[in-house]
């Protein structure tokens, strides 16, 4: 769909996006993440068109630029206009031919289930339907590719969860999204890719899938003190944590499990506990940010 390759962006002496390079495939849902001023805006405005960058460049992966839908962070809409005015208000200037601006307009709302309210005044909508008319509005002429920054800023879990919902839908019917967030839970459920910036550079870079998989570890909880063993275990594995009643399994030692419990079993410890987990996303997120 896009490659960008080794863009760079100041605004005078702050260097906003740092030699990022980038490959946004068809059909992915990539997530973005980072604190405050690490340079998602700025990348979403430069994949937009709204900003040039420095150095570097972005273009299409096959010849050919796909059409765009942008969902800024902040939304700010004219609160005067009923939500259907508004939508083919910006459907005409999106150069669609006249005979398709009210039809683009209202499949846009029932594409995020907003239809019901075409004739409300956009001040008397709720915050989370603004979100889903911010989302209509970048869905004007059915794009390919999709800019959504901050998609569920300021929701309830219900309607994060509507959210969510909605940009699966999106994926199912073929589209490229990117999605600029702070919500961790959301970029988890809906995103196949995931970067992480910090102060304008890419920190981390990994499928969601394989990023989740990460540093695999269990943790055995037995009823006494296990120092007795320690040298017995330690000579199993390097990669095992033992203290007290807890021996926690790490990386490629979570496969000597069936090893370590039958030691344990003989040696006349009770299993209290076992569990087995991954690196979170909160954890990866933590440490790229540091």
């Amino acid at each position: 769909m896009l490659d960008i390759i080794n863009v760079t962006k100041r605004f005078y002496s702050l260097v906003a996006i740092d030699n990022v390079s980038l490959k946004v495939a068809q059909g992915d849902v990539l997530g973005v993440l980072g604190p405050n001023g690490a340079g998602k805006t700025t990348l979403f405005r430069l994949i937009a068109g709204f900003l040039y960058p420095d150095s570097g460049t972005i273009r299409p992966t096959y010849g050919k630029w796909p059409s765009l839908g942008y969902k800024p962070e902040r939304l700010l809409f004219p609160n005067h206009l009923k939500v259907s005015q508004y939508l083919e208000m910006m459907a005409e200037v999106s150069n669609l031919s006249p005979g398709n601006i009210k039809k683009s307009a209202f499949q846009s709302l029932e594409r995020v289930n907003l239809a019901y309210a075409a004739e409300k005044k956009i001040k008397d909508c709720s915050k989370g339907m603004r979100q889903r008319l911010g989302l209509a509005q970048a869905m004007i002429g059915d794009p390919q590719l999709l800019l959504l920054d901050e998609p569920s800023n300021g929701l309830d879990p219900e309607g994060q969860a509507d959210i969510c919902r909605q940009i699966k839908e999106l994926q199912a019917d073929g589209k490229t999204i990117v999605l600029a967030s702070h919500q961790l839970l959301e970029v988890t459920r809906v995103c196949t890719h995931l970067i992480i910036l910090n102060k304008g550079s890419i920190h981390y870079e990994n499928s969601m899938q394989a990023a989740l998989a990460e540093r695999p570890h269990t943790k055995i909880v037995v009823d006494k003190d296990t120092s007795s063993l320690r040298q017995l275990l330690l000579s199993l594995h390097p990669q095992i944590d033992i203290s007290g009643r807890e021996i926690i399994l790490n990386l490629d030692a979570v496969k000597i499990r069936p090893n370590v419990l039958r030691i344990l079993l003989t040696a006349g410890y009770d299993i209290i506990k076992i569990e087995q987990s991954r690196i979170t996303l909160d954890e990866i997120y933590a440490e790229a940010v540091q």
